[in-house]
């Protein structure tokens, strides 16, 4: 990995059948993946993982991580909360961003109540928000948004905020553990 470079794990937080978190997620992907500076590894908690690692050990490499979410219920998904709780020390000093969906929220109620959970776990999260209101009708059949300026210019944002926030944290875990 390059010396710029930060290792950024990107959550598909939705297992629902008929799910839209692919649409949303694999644009964000596309997105990250025109950097230089973003080493990926995709977490689809709908998938197995095909090359053996855990969770706990790909968030554990992750120097940041970005959490594709949609609202369901004011709130956000259970399997997320399942897989966010079963992991403790490994989310502990690490960038936490968001890409959120839904109906007239955008998502932002699910994003707001996870800031709090991700507090609790030392991991903190970034501003920057790459929110889709009415996502269903944000995306046309080619999987891309229909105001892509906007929605390149919100993920720019937040891939550009982490780039500070994960090469910063990851030299302080590295000179120091961070305290239990």
């Amino acid at each position: 990995m390059q010396q710029d470079q930060y290792r950024l794990a990107v959550i598909f937080g939705s297992v629902r059948e008929g799910r839209f978190v692919t649409t949303v997620g694999e644009w964000f992907v596309r997105r990250a993946e025109r950097r230089d500076d973003v080493k990926l590894d995709v977490i689809d908690l709908a998938r197995p993982d095909g090359d053996g690692r855990g969770l706990g050990e790909r968030i554990e490499a992750a120097d940041a991580v970005v959490v594709v979410v949609p609202e369901y219920n004011h709130s956000f998904p259970g399997e997320l909360k399942v897989a966010i709780d079963s992991l403790r020390a490994q989310w502990r000093a690490k960038p936490v961003g968001f890409v959120s969906y839904g109906g007239r929220g955008g998502g932002l109620r699910a994003v707001e109540q996870l800031r709090l959970v991700f507090a609790e776990l030392h991991a903190p999260t970034v501003r920057e928000v790459v929110s889709f209101h009415d996502a269903w009708a944000a995306f046309g059949p080619d999987g891309e948004p229909l105001d892509a300026d906007a929605a390149a210019d919100a993920a720019t944002a937040l891939l550009d905020r982490l780039a500070w926030w994960a090469p910063a944290l990851r030299r302080a875990r590295e000179n120091a553990p961070y305290p239990e």
